[in-house]
């Protein structure tokens, strides 16, 4: 079987590539794939930013969903011809693609591959960093910004049928109104004056539990001043910039925990745990309709660049995709 991926020759030209297929190896699969996830790494990679692991393919792409055509030794649960999604070491913007078994997930009939290729990558981002580092427990209160987003649009959701209260931002006041409708109970528009001081309006100041946080730079004293005692905040992202200037005193006084992670970073073995939380707290849900990823545009794979530009230009809802079915 060929194999056509995407490969970055310079950070503005993408080419189509055509090879062999990989071979899986030990507790892999190989996945027939019809659709990948964008992700704002993929991004960053391309413009040599965010260079993948030593171990990891150059290939960018880190989440796919299709078929799986062959299964490596030592995999005891999928077979070829199950429909799966999964997180991928690199290599997903391509038309076949290896991943572990134990990063893989079932798709119910109900989902479609583009749809499900728009989760693991949330899924675990939400999981590892909310519930894993922050502890997030039923009835606590949890800020998800950029619930617009790819990560935030599903976070809200996961919070949401976990029984947290979920409160979040948005860029307008029909973007606030949508991510409402996923599940939040409230959503500033963070491109009006003073985000702390609708948060405190709608009753919510020193009242988060949870922060989960895509922007960093300026937005972190914000949520030093909306945490409760003993908070937990975790940065995962630098779209408003990577230095912050933050009031110690307010750390101290309230008690809070300031942390921070990055998927790619943590160990197989960790995904792999993780991965089976999901299936049991989360998947139950999406496979019930309770949590729907959110599909702003798919392009096919030799649109690439045009994808990228409009994640860079920050005006979709939701993920972005690849049809990497090449004809």
């Amino acid at each position: 079987m060929d194999r056509h991926y995407i490969t970055f020759t310079t950070p503005e030209t993408a080419d189509v590539v055509t090879d062999s297929s990989p071979t899986p190896g030990s507790e892999e699969v190989l996945i027939k794939v019809n659709h990948a996830g964008i992700n704002r790494a993929d991004v960053l990679q391309r413009l040599g930013l965010y260079p993948p692991p030593e171990d990891a393919s150059p290939i960018p792409g880190l989440e796919v969903a299709g078929k799986v055509v062959a299964i490596g030794p030592g995999c005891t649960h999928l077979r070829p011809g199950d429909r799966v999604c999964a997180l991928t070491h690199g290599g997903g913007y391509a038309s076949v693609a290896v991943a572990r078994e134990d990063h893989c997930l079932t798709l119910p009939d109900t989902l479609t591959t583009e749809q499900a290729a728009a989760l693991p990558e949330a899924l675990l981002t939400v999981w590892y960093n909310v519930f894993e580092r922050c502890r997030l427990a039923e009835g606590e209160t949890v800020l998800i910004h950029g619930g617009s987003s790819g990560i935030g649009s599903i976070g809200v959701q996961m919070a949401r049928v976990m029984g947290a209260t979920v409160i979040s931002t948005a860029g307008s006041p029909q973007r606030c109104e949508t991510v409402q409708a996923l599940g939040a109970h409230f959503v500033a528009n963070h491109r009006e004056d003073n985000l702390a001081a609708q948060f405190e309006s709608a009753g919510f100041a020193g009242q988060v539990n949870v922060i989960l946080d895509i922007a960093g730079g300026d937005l972190m004293q914000t949520n030093l001043d909306l945490a409760a005692p003993d908070g937990r905040v975790v940065c995962i992202g630098v779209m408003r910039g990577m230095q912050s200037e933050i009031n110690l005193a307010t750390l101290f006084m309230k008690r809070l925990t300031l942390t921070g992670s990055t998927i790619r970073r943590l160990e197989t073995t960790e995904r792999a745990r993780c991965f089976d939380a999901i299936r049991e707290h989360i998947w139950p849900s999406v496979v019930a309709g309770d949590i729907r990823p959110v599909i702003d545009q798919t392009y096919p794979l030799s649109a690439v660049l045009d994808a990228h530009e409009h994640m860079r230009l920050g005006t979709h809802f939701g993920k972005l995709m690849l049809d990497c079915q090449v004809q």
